[in-house]
């Protein structure tokens, strides 16, 4: 059991980041630059950076050593090591400048060659549609159609790769919520703390190995929500999601990886086949009303909203859809 007090494990928790600065100075600089998306240690050395609108960049190199050395400290945080048994850390990072909380992945050997990890940091800003729109990564119709879906109380599934920045604007379409219904409550669910809310009345709840989203969606219900927003799912949970939407809380917004809007309601349809195996494709449609599809691109501003489409619903076993671009 862990006894010490709050201001204690606090320091500890200074001391830890500050040794983390020390192992990583030479990146400190390009981590604390707020485009910075996500810092990358490949298995030869190279250290990689994504900036925002920039792609993927070598910025230096770091020995072995000194990667695991990195990871070790990281590990320390959890009271755990990283070892040939255990060769996966997840977690986040201290919550000091430049890490912010940052979401850490490391892999060691035998899994790969040499250590590897990601430091994907937290979004520093909130950017609104209109922004999106401005840089060119959103069109006019886009923007509109999806500020009326929020207006609507319609559900949005945000779909795209890794990477793609879904999360991203998935935190814009929760602004463009707080701005156009500021007295709703909401509730977020996410097991990695990205998703960014200013209401004044929200819940943030954060699943863990014990207590999985399938649980805190059950949990939600109790809780009074006007809308509900999912991280990402990734299983089973989806199920409880639709039904929580489509059982007066609508307006809610969830991620999901897909590569377009036929593929991420293929997507649900697969994690609900884990829980059950009853035809869903009837709640899907009646659930999700809206889809907005994000993709990296390789010019600049680095991303496009690919596609935004309404669910009108199933004929013949196909969904339908409306592409809201049209005239």
């Amino acid at each position: 059991m862990d006894h010490a007090t709050p201001s204690n494990r606090e320091e500890q928790t200074r001391r830890v980041a500050e040794s983390l600065k020390r192992q990583l100075a030479p990146f400190c600089p390009l981590l604390a630059a707020s485009d910075l998306v996500e810092l990358m240690l490949n298995a030869d050395g190279t250290v990689w950076a994504e900036r925002l609108g920039q792609g993927m960049h070598p910025v230096g190199t770091m020995q072995t050593a000194s990667a695991e050395s990195f990871i070790g400290t990281v590990a320390s945080t959890l009271r755990g090591t990283v070892t040939r048994e255990n060769p996966i850390l997840e977690c986040k990072l201290p919550g000091y400048p430049p890490f912010e909380g940052a979401r850490f992945e490391a892999l060691v050997p035998p899994v790969v060659s040499a250590p590897v990890f990601t430091i994907r940091r937290k979004a520093s800003a909130v950017f609104t549609l209109a922004e999106y729109e401005h840089q060119g990564i959103m069109s006019a119709p886009q923007r509109r159609a999806i500020e009326a879906a929020v207006a609507q109380r319609h559900n949005i599934l945000i779909i795209g790769g890794t990477g793609s920045g879904k999360t991203t604007l998935a935190n814009a379409v929760i602004a463009q919520i707080v701005r156009a219904t500021p007295q709703h409550r909401l509730v977020i669910i996410e097991d990695t703390s990205e998703l960014q809310c200013a209401a004044d009345n929200a819940v943030t709840l954060r699943a863990t190995v014990i207590v999985d989203m399938q649980r805190l969606l059950k949990a939600t219900m109790r809780l009074r929500p006007d809308r509900i927003i999912v991280g990402e799912v990734r299983g089973g949970e989806a199920l409880s999601l639709l039904k929580a939407w489509n059982t007066g809380h609508p307006g809610g917004v969830c991620t999901v990886h897909a590569n377009h809007a036929r593929a991420g309601l293929r997507r649900l349809e697969q994690l609900i086949a884990e829980v059950s195996r009853a035809p869903m494709r009837a709640l899907i449609a009646e659930a999700v009303n809206l889809i907005v599809s994000i993709v990296r691109t390789d010019s600049a501003p680095g991303r496009r909203i690919d596609e935004v489409v309404a669910v009108t619903g199933v004929t013949d076993d196909e969904y339908q859809f409306v592409n809201m671009e049209d005239p």
